[in-house]
């Protein structure tokens, strides 16, 4: 383009070539940008934001539960501790298995043997539930609670005592047991805050292990009365051999009480025979399936 400039005051003409004066300016390089793509992460965000909200909401609504359910369980243990009634019987009882007439007086037997009896009216625990076979008692411990039984190992993993769904379950003898037997064994779940079989974890502990009356666990039913001594305290892993039930021969027992008490962790030595009567308590210890065990003998019963 051209343009003509008339310069006063001597009005000389001028022409400007603009064409000439950008062809020789300097020019700016054209940066085309690339067109903006939604990247993998971008993606990815929403479901992982989705999924973390929803976890979060989960376990939210888990934990709220497992309160939940522990509350009413101590409810349930409440009025049941009520309905039986525990009273104490200052009665002798039938001795069972007691110490050769060479062993010493001193033997923590006799001590225990003198201790009272526990024993517990069924009237309204079996009106509520007639799986109902016990009540069990130990000192220094949450463990106060009517023992059921039912056809199978895992309904009351998941249910309380008026059999409503609840995962802290309650404290339940094993189907294929007895009491008493050779191996009686009652089972709950090891709460953290101390609920079901949760106490029983402070067997491990020296405090617990340094108070002899620890070491009783006194057992009720319709009929009898009973009082045991224990002789081992230990943790395993799961396992079906302290489980074990029927014995083929006394020198199997033998062999099965032995190594029983070579797990022993606590601060006692019980002479214990293939013709003791034991109790086993099994409760879980951790998230690694190892197990809280607590056994004892028989050493005094009461007819009701």
């Amino acid at each position: 383009m051209r343009v003509e400039v008339v310069y006063y005051p001597y009005k000389i003409p001028i022409t400007v070539h603009f064409d000439a004066i950008a062809a020789a300016a300097p020019r700016k390089p054209t940066t085309i940008l690339p067109k903006q793509r939604r990247s993998f992460g971008n993606f990815l965000f929403y479901p992982v934001a989705f999924i973390f909200i929803a976890l979060l909401v989960f376990s939210g609504l888990k934990i709220f539960q497992w309160f939940q359910d522990d509350q009413d369980n101590r409810v349930q243990q409440e009025y049941a501790l009520e309905d039986a009634n525990i009273q104490v019987v200052e009665e002798q009882g039938e001795l069972v298995n007691p110490p050769e007439e060479t062993a010493t007086k001193e033997d923590d037997y006799w001590y225990y043997t003198k201790l009272p009896f526990y024993s517990a009216d069924f009237t309204e625990l079996q009106n509520k539930n007639s799986d109902t076979v016990a009540f069990i008692h130990m000192n220094d411990s949450y463990v106060n609670y009517p023992v059921v039984k039912t056809t199978d190992n895992d309904y009351y993993l998941t249910h309380a005592f008026d059999r409503s769904l609840n995962d802290a379950g309650w404290v339940y003898m094993d189907y294929r047991s007895v009491l008493p037997s050779d191996n009686t064994v009652i089972y709950g779940h090891g709460r953290w805050n101390g609920t079901v079989f949760g106490t029983l974890k402070n067997a491990l502990n020296a405090d617990w292990q340094a108070n002899k009356d620890n070491y009783v666990i006194w057992l009720s039913t319709p009929t009898e009365n009973f009082l045991y001594q224990i002789f081992a305290v230990y943790v395993v892993p799961a396992e079906n051999l302290y489980l074990m039930q029927n014995f083929e021969s006394p020198e199997q027992k033998a062999e099965w009480l032995s190594i029983m008490k070579s797990r022993n962790i606590a601060p006692v030595d019980v002479s214990v025979t293939p013709s003791d009567q034991i109790l086993t308590l099994s409760t879980c210890l951790d998230d690694h399936d190892n197990r809280v065990v607590i056994q004892a003998k028989l050493i005094k019963r009461l007819a009701r």
